[in-house]
């Protein structure tokens, strides 16, 4: 059974009394279900998954950073759905750790597109340093 959060549920008071459990919860946002809806109970969860349905959908881009940084998710946050390779690099700045590849070898491709980039321009949550930083150091 899927509980389908409202604007005044919680996990607490969900049909399942899942955190009465005591074991680790994880909970898959639809790109339409913003982090909002799990805000007051979002460090209960271990796993966020945030669904990527077609390619023309970023919202789950802007999700993952709201769940970083303006709620402070520390858990795993899952990238599922149509989930490509092109896009991982940008998934990884906006705080994804996990990702559903769909291929043959998703390790190796995994690798190969993190190789595609080695400077950044935009500060996000996975605090790599910029190229105006690293200028600085210099």
């Amino acid at each position: 059974m899927v509980h389908r959060f409202g604007a005044h549920s919680t996990v607490a008071s969900g049909p399942l009394q899942l955190v009465a459990r005591g074991a680790p919860l994880g909970i898959r946002l639809h790109s339409d279900q913003s982090p909002e809806l799990i805000a007051a109970d979002v460090q209960r969860f271990a796993l966020i998954a945030l669904e990527f349905p077609k390619f023309r959908d970023g919202r789950s881009y802007s999700y993952a950073r709201l769940l970083r940084e303006r709620y402070g998710f520390k858990g795993e946050l899952r990238a599922v759905g149509e989930v490509l390779l092109e896009q991982l690099f940008f998934m990884l700045r906006v705080g994804f750790d996990a990702f559903d590849i769909q291929s043959a070898d998703p390790l190796k491709d995994y690798r190969t597109a993190l190789a595609d980039f080695s400077v950044w321009y935009q500060p996000t949550a996975d605090g790599r340093k910029t190229a105006m930083q690293l200028r600085r150091k210099r």
